[in-house]
């Protein structure tokens, strides 16, 4: 009888135990499947781009650095909090306009900080936190190469980073105006920009800013120009996972809280007035009320 007790009080206890050791995994992972992979592996993946200027780049030090990675680092002190561990490794995942849907999608990575832009087809695989940038297509070229708007560019070359919602709306344009431009796809922006530097291509498409970005960190800024009307209209936003509104919750509730404290004004102003490329691109009375529509009230 007491061998018997005995062996019933240590299954009682193993089994208290197993409760009690798995109680904060739930309470603070909740039923999201981001957080969960978080919490078991001390990692979180984040996805960067190597020449998005100055969302997203390598930096001086060979670190990823810019806008998005500062607001992606406010999302890992979040994901801290959460779970309540004092550290989390961060894991660098270099992405490119086409691999980083798909990265997101298959869980490779747990947020995409760079340059991308929300729209309606994506977010059949994505998801998206809070507008923290509104730009638009526009083309860059050299000064005195007579461009100005992409009609301009008959019997020409254009070069866009492929995957891009840019490439989209310029095909668009050309085919709606009949023009005979000979498109070009690159890899990436460093790639599209060498390009056009050596005459490769005429024009180069992307969002304005990330243009504007490429020639603040060129050899000599004032050979380039970027012109024309907005091809289309791109607000970006940090990719997270579909199906887990626990974490984009999460990602949401600290862009949100940036824009009420006023501290994402801050962010903004570091990178670009002027910022370290000395971009310089003050912020735009649309992004400024954004900005205040999506600072929810706590």
């Amino acid at each position: 009888g007491v061998l018997k007790m005995k062996k019933h009080m240590i299954f009682v206890a193993a089994i208290v135990s197993a409760i009690s050791f798995s109680l904060p995994a739930f309470a603070d992972a909740g039923d999201s499947p981001t957080l969960k992979r978080i919490q078991d592996s001390g990692v979180v993946n984040i996805g960067h781009r190597e020449t998005s200027i100055p969302f997203s780049y390598i930096g001086a030090n060979n670190e990823p650095e810019g806008y998005s990675i500062d607001l992606c680092h406010k999302i890992v002190d979040a994901i801290k909090d959460q779970l309540g561990v004092s550290s989390l490794e961060i894991n660098y995942v270099p992405v490119t306009g086409q691999t980083r849907i798909p990265l997101i999608a298959n869980g490779t990575i747990d947020m995409e900080c760079g340059s991308t832009t929300n729209n309606l087809t994506r977010q059949k695989q994505v998801e998206y936190l809070p507008t923290t940038f509104i730009t638009g297509t526009k083309i860059a070229s050299k000064m005195g190469s007579g461009i100005n708007e992409l009609e301009d560019m008959n019997g020409m070359v254009i070069g866009m980073s492929a995957g891009t919602t840019n490439e989209k709306a310029i095909k668009a344009a050309i085919a709606a105006g009949g023009l005979d431009i000979k498109v070009v796809t690159v890899k990436d922006h460093s790639q599209g920009w060498l390009a056009l530097k050596t005459d490769r291509i005429d024009a180069y498409g992307s969002d304005d800013v990330l243009l504007y970005g490429l020639i603040s960190k060129s050899n000599n800024p004032s050979n380039y120009q970027v012109t024309g009307r907005f091809l289309s209209f791109d607000p970006y936003a940090l990719m997270v996972q579909r199906n887990d509104s626990t974490f984009e919750r999460l990602g949401r509730a600290t862009m949100a809280g940036l824009m009420r404290s006023g501290e994402m004004h801050e962010i903004y102003a570091k990178w670009f007035e002027p910022g370290p490329t000395a971009i310089n691109m003050p912020m735009s009375s649309t992004l400024r009320v954004a900005f205040e529509v999506q600072a929810l009230p706590n």
